[in-house]
C-alpha cells in the first residue's frame, strides 16, 4: 500500500483536552492514518485501552499494523458507535470529522478537485452508490437541493443545469470533469476559493450520509461518557460545527461547554488543510 503523509489537524489541543487517564478507555471515532490513536496509545499505562473506528477498509488496514493488547480497531461508522457497548465507562470521545491523506490524495477515491481521478468519493468503496452514480441519475432539483443543503452553494441552480447538459451529452466519470465544468460556469464569482470546493463537499457529506452520521454518533457519545468525560470534535466546515454546537447547547444539562480552539497561524501555514478547523470540548456532567 503506498504511503500517505497525513498530518493531523489540531492534534496537541485535542490530546490535551481529553485529560487522560493512564487506566482510562477511550475512543476515536476516525481514525483516519492513526495520528491522534497512537498519541493516546502513548498516554496509555497498561491497564487502559482504546477502541478505535474507521468505515474505509484502507485505515482498517493500517491500523491492523498496530500490536498492542490495549488497542482495538472497529470497522463502523459513527451511528453504530453504540456496539462498543460500555455505556457510562469511558472517560474520552474524539471526533475528527476531516478526510485523511489516504482518501484526499489518492486520486482514484474522487475526493479531491484538483488531481484528476475516478469520481467515487465513497468512504468506503464497497458500499453504496459512487458520486458517478448520483451524479448521472440526477435531476436538476435533486442536484440543486444536495449542492444547496450540503455545500451551501449560492450558485447550486446554474451549476446543477451545467451538469445535467454535460451528462446529457458525454456521462461525467472523472474528478477534473466536473472540477473544470463548475470552473467554467462559476470561476468569475470566485476570488480565492476554488469553484468547486463546495461542490465536491456536498457530493461527498450527501453519499456518505455525514451529517447524519455525525448527529447518530454525539448522541451515542452520551450514553457512552462517564460522568466527568471528554468529548473532543474537530470540524472543518460550518455544516459539521453548527450540528456539534447545537448538540452541546441542546444537551447542555448533560454537557458541559468547555469552548472552541481554533488552529494557530503557525499551523495553517504548515498544513493548509487546518485553516477552517474548529475543535470544540464539552465535559460530560
Amino acid at each position: 500500500m503506498k504511503k500517505y503523509k497525513h498530518i493531523s489537524v489540531l492534534l496537541n489541543e485535542s490530546i490535551e483536552n481529553l485529560k487522560i487517564k493512564s487506566d482510562g478507555i477511550y475512543i476515536d471515532s476516525t481514525f483516519g492514518c492513526g495520528g491522534h490513536s497512537k498519541i493516546i496509545l502513548s498516554k496509555l499505562g497498561k491497564k487502559g485501552k482504546l477502541f478505535s473506528l474507521d468505515r474505509d477498509p484502507e485505515s482498517i488496514n493500517i491500523a491492523n499494523n498496530i500490536k498492542d493488547s490495549r488497542f482495538k480497531i472497529l470497522n463502523l461508522n459513527f451511528s453504530n458507535l453504540y456496539k462498543i457497548n460500555l455505556n457510562g465507562k469511558i472517560n474520552g470521545i474524539l471526533f475528527d470529522l476531516g478526510l485523511s491523506s489516504i482518501q484526499l490524495d489518492n486520486p482514484n477515491r474522487g475526493f479531491s478537485f484538483i488531481n484528476d481521478g475516478i469520481l467515487d468519493m465513497r468512504m468506503n468503496q464497497k458500499i453504496g452508490n459512487s458520486a458517478i452514480d448520483w451524479l448521472n441519475n440526477s435531476n436538476i432539483k435533486e442536484m440543486c437541493h444536495v449542492f444547496k443543503k450540503f455545500g451551501e452553494e449560492r450558485f447550486s441552480k446554474r451549476i446543477s443545469k451545467a451538469i445535467y447538459k454535460y451528462n446529457k451529452i458525454k456521462p461525467i466519470t472523472r474528478t477534473k470533469e466536473l472540477s473544470n465544468l463548475v470552473k467554467l460556469n462559476c470561476s468569475k464569482f470566485y476570488d480565492t476559493k476554488h469553484p468547486a470546493t463546495r461542490i465536491f463537499q456536498a457530493i461527498r457529506i450527501y453519499i456518505n450520509n455525514e451529517i447524519e452520521e455525525i448527529k447518530n454518533g454525539l448522541k451515542h457519545s452520551l450514553k457512552l461518557l462517564s460522568s466527568k468525560g471528554r468529548l473532543c470534535i474537530i470540524s472543518f466546515h460550518s455544516l459539521e460545527d453548527r450540528v456539534v454546537k447545537n448538540f452541546i447547547k441542546f444537551n447542555s444539562s448533560k454537557f458541559k461547554s468547555l469552548g472552541k480552539i481554533k488552529p494557530s497561524l503557525i499551523e495553517i501555514k504548515k498544513n493548509i488543510r487546518a485553516r477552517s478547523a474548529i475543535l470544540r470540548i464539552a465535559e460530560k456532567i
